[in-house]
């Protein structure tokens, strides 16, 4: 029984004091081999046609001499949308609903772009702070200003992601547990409405995967 409505989200399968919960998170790497000895079919080209958009949209957001940096993106949204989608699945622990694991995503390329650009273009980077045609008397304010939106970049990647994740989850959770009193025509409403909100979860996991993966790149943008 749960003693709390956030217990879902907590890590339950113990081995030798380790929590396994968190083999979850490479489980979508397990899918990764089909694509290279199985025989080619709709979803297979299906896959590849995401593939190839989202390689096409990102470099025309990137820089020209930034070649191959769309596959760390591509590979960032695609871990990211296995990790979404099985945490749909019953009994499977979802580690996007953790801020552990989406800090460990956003705050180590966060880091990597502010230190390739204040070392390699610190010029640029100076130039970022202040917008163009921004009048003598604000420009303290803006450099302020600047500074926290580039500071609290890492965590507001995080938090949305998480956010959507727990509310997703918790919504599901809260109807799921209200069909013991209710009449046979409520639970029947009830099943069709878990249906629908589960469609809307599901693309609300490839909504979230896309949306990180285009601020990260956004955000690689502006220090090339």
């Amino acid at each position: 029984m749960m003693t709390n409505l956030f217990s879902i989200f907590d890590p339950s399968t113990n081995l030798f004091n380790l929590s396994l919960n968190w083999i979850s998170t490479i489980i979508g790497l397990m899918f990764l081999p089909y694509s290279f000895w199985l025989i080619p079919n709709r979803y297979f080209f299906f896959w590849n046609f995401i593939l190839n958009s989202l390689h096409k949209e990102f470099k025309t957001l990137l820089s020209k001499n930034s070649n191959g940096s769309t596959f760390i993106f591509i590979s960032m949204f695609t871990f990211i949308l296995f990790n979404n989608f099985l945490g749909l699945f019953p009994y499977i622990f979802t580690s996007t609903s953790h801020l552990t694991m989406s800090l460990s995503i956003s705050l180590p390329l966060w880091l990597s772009f502010m230190f390739f650009g204040w070392i390699n273009n610190t010029q640029h980077m100076f130039t970022h702070m202040i917008p163009q045609g921004t009048p003598t008397i604000l420009m303290p304010f803006m450099v302020l200003i600047e500074t926290i939106s580039n500071v609290i970049r890492p965590g507001t990647l995080a938090v949305r992601l998480t956010a959507n994740m727990i509310a997703g989850h918790l919504l599901m959770t809260l109807l799921s547990g209200t069909g013991n009193s209710l009449s046979t025509y409520m639970i029947i409403l009830l099943v069709i409405i878990q249906i629908l909100l589960l469609i809307l979860e599901s693309a609300v996991a490839v909504i979230q995967s896309y949306v990180i993966a285009i601020l990260t790149t956004l955000y690689s943008s502006e220090v090339n």
